[in-house]
């Protein structure tokens, strides 16, 4: 299995009065296809480890590459086309646009990229939704939507320029069970059946331990799994 991201004592450091570590020499391989959940305890640097490895924030320290692509030669521009072209992301709260259908939700990132007709992307957000079992919920907005349907197009949108790699800060944290469920069995199905790289914050070991394996934080250091 070829490596998709590396990470080599990656360290962030807030420069406050008194400075505050996030991240402390975390190093990782991922492989394409794998599905990894990052866990740990409240305040254990689980998102600040999601956000280097999106690009999303800069380590104060280490190493991280993306496809073989040393993400430190990289300028803010070069930085937002890798995450534009080859990262999908999906958090806690789905940040669907209310005024926005699910459809043209879904084609933001798309037209961001500007590499498909008007035509092209509203046939590529439908087939998005349809493959994700909302078909029938195309012209309609979040508010028309459960919250399990909003966080499914959520998904949806994160899928839209067909990245290698998806990340996912607590994706279920804030539905119920059933839910739950239904948004893990979408990214689940993303990974078995399409092979695609997914990492998941999650503090649900229930979830975590339906994945590929874990990678576990204490006080943003790596740790053994409980």
């Amino acid at each position: 299995m070829s490596s998709l991201v590396r990470a080599d004592k990656l360290t962030r450091i807030l420069p406050e009065t008194v400075p505050v570590t996030l991240v402390r020499d975390v190093s990782l391989s991922i492989g394409e296809g794998e599905f990894v959940a990052i866990t740990g305890p409240s305040g254990s640097g689980k998102s600040s480890l999601l956000y280097l490895l999106g690009l999303l924030d800069l380590p104060t320290s280490g190493s991280l590459t993306i496809e073989g692509r040393d993400c430190a030669t990289m300028d803010d521009g070069e930085r937002a086309r890798l995450r534009l072209e080859r990262m999908g992301f999906v958090f806690q709260f789905h940040f669907l646009l209310p005024e926005f259908s699910a459809r043209d939700n879904i084609a933001i990132p798309m037209r961001k990229l500007g590499r498909m007709s008007r035509r092209e992307i509203d046939d590529r957000a439908e087939e998005l939704l349809v493959s994700l079992g909302l078909g029938d919920h195309v012209h309609k907005r979040p508010f028309q939507l459960s919250g399990g349907q909003r966080q499914r197009v959520a998904v949806a949108r994160s899928l839209a320029n067909d990245p290698a790699l998806l990340l996912a800060d607590e994706p279920t944290g804030s539905l119920d069970s059933k839910s739950s469920e239904q948004v893990f069995a979408t990214l689940e199905g993303l990974v078995r059946e399409q092979g695609r790289t997914v990492l998941v914050v999650t503090h649900d070991m229930e979830m975590a331990g339906r994945m590929d394996r874990r990678i576990h934080l204490v006080d943003g250091m790596q740790a053994e799994p409980e």
